[in-house]
């Protein structure tokens, strides 16, 4: 790939609630200790590093981006736990990569996907 992803961002009107949600749901290490409270995720080895954040102003804010995981359903179980939803349940997309489709507590839709 000529220009691979790098990073990813998300950024909410309710960054702080979605920081501790990320966290929680997928063991990531945000880091928002620095005057913005710019919340950064380091890739520690594996997939792309990232950001999760506060909308400024007006701005809605925006995401896009697929998580892997190995098992689907106990995600998005886990998802509903966190006052998250599900909105396209676990679908094969052919050569045995699987996604997921929810919404996290901010409304943001985030994908997830298994053996990619």
């Amino acid at each position: 790939m000529g220009n691979p992803v790098v990073h990813f961002e998300i950024v909410s009107k309710e960054g702080g609630k979605l920081q501790s949600f990320y966290s929680e749901a997928f063991g990531w290490k945000i880091d928002a200790d620095n005057a913005m409270g710019y919340g950064m995720v380091e890739a520690e080895g594996e997939g792309i590093g990232g950001g999760v954040a506060n909308a400024p102003g007006d701005y809605p804010g925006h995401l896009t981006f697929y998580i892997q995981t190995d098992d689907l359903e106990g995600t998005l179980a886990r998802i509903e736990e966190l006052g998250g939803e599900t909105v396209m349940p676990p679908d094969s997309v052919g050569d045995g990569t699987t996604i997921a489709q929810f919404k996290d507590p901010g409304g943001n839709m985030v994908g997830l996907v298994k053996g990619m």
